[in-house]
């Protein structure tokens, strides 16, 4: 039986819960319609906001209510999460001060329109001042939360639960020689494909309704959820039944946006997917950024590019835009999955993408540690870029400005990406493994692989940690394998 502490922090945690939805809508408002002049304001909003969940998440009843409920728990599964989340939140908010809460919200608004400002001028030195600020901040938490090895590991575990970046480290030091080869020896066989280019116009009104559909047709609810625009394609939860998906659009090419929408449609068919009475409690929540990114990954990269998914969605490409009319299916598919060296991380294809992500966990660490400073990021970031993908970037927006992440004060967050791309092909291949999940693949019907995904992953909320939910469903913890097979079966 539920004792009146644990019930009592449950309506706590609800409360907290209307709380950082608040500060979640004004931050969507942020990024999609927030007139210039109103950013200071919106700023000291959000801070409030942070503040403000940070005390009641802090304080001494709360303590007292978690000790209790702690002291006299019924043992049930979602008990146990719930608490064993909440302790390890507690006792990370409390090595931080209610100022520097405020103090890092305050900063991050202020670091993301200059992010926007610094992107559009290609300058990074607009943006310099604002990085050492959060990058200060960022070593000020570490040593507050504490670590045991290195102090990437307190900024990694805002991201990955009970991963260490030893533990990173391992995974890619297996996966980074064998995806460099591969990566090599895909752009080298695409350069000799005969592929077609897109020609003309491709109208935004008709790519939006063309990912609308995609999106409705894999699960999305759009009684529950909406697609914007804004200058860097997110998914945000808002509410129980509110998934805000955004993307960007190009003139020239309709599956920019295509894949956007399903890379932040599997976000927020996870989230849809998460249970919705346990709303604001880590049952109810997404337990990593791993396992968040390996949904995305999977939607995007597995059933977008697949030859499944094209057989069934090329006729309608085809209705919208007259120019794709001679095209077949294999032709297309040629097209959007040669791999080429991009400056660009969102627009890199699956056999390149995951050299970005290395490239700035490396980047992040030196910085970190100290070996690099603010003031050299472009220098380095180039010539690291161009030892791995032969190319330097134009401008600092195709290098170092690219990603909003940093500007977010999202320091840690960059390797969940490869870990996410390494769960999504091992959590894929196991699904397929099912016969009725496989032959309805073959038919463009992937309403057995998103019920497969409710039942193994959606459902269970934070009940168990990253890798002993990859674990339970799959046999075993994130193996580079199965992704450099998928890669290899598709480029090679």
């Amino acid at each position: 039986m539920m004792s009146d502490a644990y019930a009592a922090l449950v309506e706590k945690h609800r409360e907290i819960s209307l709380i950082h939805s608040s500060s979640a809508t004004l931050g969507w408002d942020q990024e999609t319609n927030l007139p210039d002049k109103a950013l200071a304001y919106r700023a000291e909003q959000i801070a409030y906001l942070s503040g403000k969940a940070y005390e009641l998440s802090t304080n001494d009843a709360y303590s007292k209510l978690l000790t209790a409920a702690e002291d006299n728990n019924d043992n049930s599964q979602g008990s146990l999460a719930n608490l064993r989340e909440w302790r390890h939140s507690f006792d990370r908010s409390t090595r931080l001060s209610q100022e520097i809460v405020e103090r890092d919200s305050k900063a991050s608004s202020h670091a993301k329109a200059l992010w926007i400002k610094a992107r559009k001028q290609c300058d990074f030195s607009l943006f310099a001042p604002h990085m050492q600020k959060l990058l200060d901040l960022a070593k000020e938490k570490a040593e507050l939360w504490g670590y045991q090895e290195e102090t990437y590991d307190a900024l990694l575990e805002c991201y990955e639960r009970g991963a260490k970046t030893r533990d990173i480290v391992t995974i890619f030091d297996q996966f980074q020689p064998a995806i460099i080869s591969l990566a090599s020896h895909a752009v080298a066989k695409s350069a000799t494909n005969n592929t077609r280019k897109f020609e003309g116009s491709f109208p935004v009104a008709k790519q939006q309704e063309l990912n609308r559909a995609v999106a409705k047709s894999i699960g999305f609810d759009f009684k529950a959820g909406r697609i914007d625009t804004t200058t860097h394609p997110f998914c945000t939860t808002l509410g129980p039944s509110d998934v805000r998906l955004t993307t960007r659009y190009y003139d020239h090419d309709f599956t920019a946006s295509l894949f956007g929408v399903l890379h932040e449609a599997g976000h927020g068919l996870y989230e849809q997917g998460l249970p919705e009475a346990d709303y604001g409690l880590p049952s109810g929540s997404a337990v990593s950024l791993g396992i968040h990114e390996s949904q995305s990954l999977l939607w995007e990269a597995h059933v977008g590019r697949s030859q499944a998914f094209w057989n069934h969605w090329m006729p309608k490409a085809q209705e919208l835009f007259p120019q794709l009319r001679d095209w077949s299916v294999e032709e297309f598919l040629k097209t959007i999955n040669q791999a080429n060296y991009s400056p660009i991380r969102v627009d890199a294809d699956e056999a390149t993408y995951d050299l970005h992500v290395l490239l700035r966990f490396d980047i992040e660490r030196r910085l970190i540690r100290g070996e690099l400073a603010v003031k050299d990021i472009p220098t380095a970031w180039n010539e690291s870029f161009e030892a791995s993908f032969n190319m330097r970037p134009k401008s600092d927006s195709e290098g170092c400005l690219q990603d909003i992440h940093w500007a977010m004060g999202g320091m840690g967050y960059f390797p969940t990406y490869t870990i996410g791309n390494l769960n999504a092909s091992q959590l894929f291949h196991t699904a397929t493994q099912v016969e009725t999940i496989s032959n309805s693949f073959k038919d463009a019907n992937f309403k057995p692989l998103l019920d497969w995904m409710r039942l193994q992953i959606h459902s269970k909320g934070s009940a168990h940690l990253p890798q002993d939910l990859m674990v339970k469903a799959t046999g075993e913890t994130t193996n580079p394998s199965y992704h450099l097979k998928h890669l290899s079966n598709r480029f090679l």
